[in-house]
């Protein structure tokens, strides 16, 4: 087990250049529909809501709790959200198996095996009913959300560690559908190329190879990416409604897709209006 309290200037000291006010950029996001007038039927009732159950969908949300990776190898990637990035560790939990379990995570799957009349195997569905193989997971917290970690193993391999039960999938380009990231919020005062030649710098050190960020500049190898001068690590977006943005995409250590993004005015100005929007229209109907 990882000591969270060791080193621990260190990683709060790195925490603290991630601590954002990300709220703001989810809830600007989901607010959107109100800023612009969606339809009639997605708007909150008039007044206090005396039923939440009544309620509209949204109303009955708190926002977004955390987000999920599934790893291969699960020390290492906690080593990366909590000793690099400067997440914190909320709990550990594992050994999750049977029929409930299996049901509630691979159902859809296990239906679309049995139309398609294939192993389920074939398609990624452990046996969790069985209990050949179990699921681990870690939550870390940062200081919007939280990001689970899932790690499906053999039931002969140790408890929270171990080799995975699948093989990674080997295409992991984020525009095919289903793709989802994870983006992290710089503040406003770092130095954006410098924060991305410090997380490769710090990831390979720990052998972290795959941490490696895209560059602005076409390369057609890994030596002419390295060679880029730093003022290639990020884009930053200078016109239109995004003036302000600035960001690179980059993979993490077992090959999922990570966002770095700094927002800065007037972009960020659009986002704060929106967040502002729909605490207004929350406090009205709460």
């Amino acid at each position: 087990m990882i000591d969270n309290d060791s080193d621990g200037a260190n990683i709060y000291e790195r925490r603290d250049l991630l601590k954002t006010a990300g709220l703001a950029t989810m809830a600007g996001l989901a607010t959107s529909a109100v800023v612009s007038g969606g339809s009639a039927s997605s708007q909150p009732p008039r007044g206090k809501v005396r039923d939440r159950d009544q309620a509209p969908l949204g109303l009955r949300l708190q926002g977004i709790q955390h987000f999920g990776v599934t790893v291969q190898d699960l020390d290492r990637a906690f080593e990366f959200y909590t000793e690099v990035l400067g997440g914190t560790e909320v709990m550990r939990d594992g050994d999750f198996k049977g029929e409930a379990v299996q049901n509630t995570l691979m159902l859809d799957q296990e239906i679309l095996a049995h139309e398609q009349k294939i192993d389920p195997r074939t398609i990624g569905v452990p046996d969790l009913k069985g209990g050949a193989q179990r699921l681990d997971v870690r939550f870390v917290q940062f200081d919007n959300v939280v990001v689970e970690l899932l790690h499906y193993r053999d039931a002969v391999q140790p408890q929270d560690h171990g080799d995975s039960w699948a093989e990674p999938r080997d295409h992991m380009s984020p525009a095919y559908p289903r793709s989802m990231h994870i983006c992290f919020y710089i503040r406003d005062d770092v130095d954006f190329n410098k924060f991305i030649h410090d997380l490769e710098a710090e990831s390979a050190r720990r052998g972290m190879t795959q941490v490696r960020a895209n560059r602005i500049v076409t390369v057609q190898t890994e030596a002419e990416r390295k060679a880029l001068p730093m003022s290639a690590n990020t884009n930053p977006i200078r016109q239109g409604k995004s003036n302000g943005w600035t960001l690179i995409y980059c993979k993490g250590p077992e090959g999922e897709q990570l966002e770095f993004v700094q927002a800065l005015d007037p972009v960020k100005q659009t986002f704060k209006a929106a967040y502002d929007a729909r605490q207004r229209m929350l406090a009205a109907t709460a």
